[in-house]
């Protein structure tokens, strides 16, 4: 069952949308091992999309409903999808696309990265190995067991895009364990706290950007019954998460994981919840069961707890590759981890904690600078409501962080003050050469914060 806008729509309905799409798509040429794009906006037309695709022995490309003409042009010059389906009319239309690029038979999605630091890039993922990492989540949090001793799980809201593999991935999450899906059209806070009271939801999964506007809303007051959220696509600060817990009594852990890794490697059981919540907010929790994580040096070797280095992971349900760009391709070490891009560390309990992006972190004169350190020891300020640290360019130094910081609402800013406040929780080096006040910082549709935007409009 999926509810949307007021109405549930069976599945006896969504499976026979499923096999009228997937009849239309091998009437339209449409062969096992193609891609085909779907650009339909969240509904349960996008699911049953899904699935009829699947039928069809396609892969599915999703694609945002609101990229410009030009973005969807270079996709479709790139991934070479034999078809795209739209909703006209309610009903779902299949548009025949020539030169098709074949793929894989056991390819199941082409889902483009998030482009936080560079261009994004189209990951394929295996139907094995989207179904390998949901039951590895859901082995982890007890919720395949506790779907057996249940007739009627509990409805899981999903406020996430479905042309996104963050919303994407909590539908077939929650069609795993039989338990009927919600959805939001687009993610508003005095809707989502309805659904909430509505449905009786006591756990959730949500972005930092929607945890922030939870948090700005004045109208929302109370989310009862929600005990948990697992907060997706970014980390949320400690102390937003320290705000969210004292204002809603709820608590938010953060989980860690990738389009190329098909979804979370690292996260929290109910265990670790109850023992570490209060200790180790801002962790990413530990590695699920079958997966391997390792932190890497510069020279590729292992590092101890305690060291910062690239996070490299080792999963049964790692990405394919990247469609058409073999080179990019081989980011594995000589022992078969895939290279993450991203920095972190262990600690002697064995949490993962997040520092970063590789290509995001500042060199100063051959000092390395962590910008998501620099950004936890600003947040805790008055006047700071949201920051964001990245590298500009210095004659002298080569690089030098500058802070990028979005004041609270009627709080002004004192750059002698904020510099005051970092020297006091960071060595020298390390403390911003100058701290930018801003409206807003500029973020994805995932909620990752854009740091290149920044570097190249304060840059000009």
């Amino acid at each position: 069952l999926v509810f949307f806008e007021g109405h549930w729509v069976g599945r006896d309905q969504l499976a026979a949308a499923a096999a009228d799409l997937a009849e239309a798509l091998r009437d339209a040429g449409v062969e096992s091992g193609e891609v085909v794009a779907s650009l339909v906006p969240t509904s349960p037309a996008a699911v049953a999309a899904m699935f009829g695709v699947w039928a069809a022995g396609a892969a599915l490309l999703p694609l945002n409903v609101r990229l410009t003409p030009d973005e969807r042009a270079k996709v479709m010059t790139e991934v070479r999808p034999a078809a795209v389906v739209e909703l006209e009319d309610d009903r779902l239309s299949v548009v025949p696309v020539p030169d098709a690029q074949p793929v894989d038979r056991e390819i199941a999605l082409v889902l483009y990265t998030s482009g936080t630091t560079g261009q994004p890039k189209p990951v394929m993922l295996r139907h094995r190995s989207v179904l390998a990492g949901i039951d590895a989540v859901l082995d982890t949090i007890g919720l395949r067991a506790a779907a057996k001793k249940s007739s009627s799980p509990m409805p899981n809201l999903v406020p996430f895009s479905l042309n996104l593999w963050s919303g994407l991935y909590n539908v077939c999450f929650s069609l795993r364990v039989g338990a009927p899906i919600v959805l939001m059209r687009a993610f508003d806070p005095g809707e989502f706290a309805s659904l909430v009271r509505r449905f009786g939801i006591k756990s959730s999964v949500l972005a930092p950007g929607m945890l922030a506007m939870l948090l700005d809303d004045p109208g929302v007051n109370d989310l009862a019954p929600l005990r948990f959220v697992r907060n997706a696509t970014a980390p949320l600060s400690p102390e937003r998460a320290r705000a969210f817990r004292e204002r809603f009594g709820v608590v938010v852990l953060n989980g860690y994981g990738q389009s190329e890794l098909g979804g979370e490697v690292v996260g929290w059981n109910a265990a670790d919840a109850r023992e570490f919540a209060d200790t180790k907010l801002g962790a990413v929790g530990r590695p699920h069961p079958g997966i391997e994580v390792s932190i890497r040096g510069e020279g590729d070797e292992r590092l101890p707890a305690g060291e910062v280095g690239e996070v490299c992971v080792r999963s049964p349900y790692v990405m394919a590759g990247y469609l058409a760009r073999e080179a990019e391709s081989a980011r594995f070490t000589d022992d078969g981890l895939l290279r993450t891009g991203d920095l972190g560390r262990f600690d002697h309990d064995g949490f993962l904690w997040l520092e970063g992006r590789r290509s995001e972190l500042i060199n100063r004169s051959g000092l390395k600078v962590f910008p998501g350190e620099v950004e936890e020891a600003l947040r805790d300020h008055a006047t700071v409501g949201d920051v964001a640290v990245a590298a500009m360019p210095d004659d002298r130094v080569g690089e030098v962080p500058w802070a990028f910081v979005v004041p609270r609402a009627g709080a002004a800013l004192d750059d002698a003050e904020l510099e005051a406040h970092a020297r006091e929780r960071l060595v020298p080096y390390k403390v911003p050469a100058r701290f930018v006040a801003v409206d807003a910082l500029p973020r994805n549709e995932v909620g990752k914060v854009v740091r290149r935007e920044l570097q190249a409009r304060f840059s000009a």
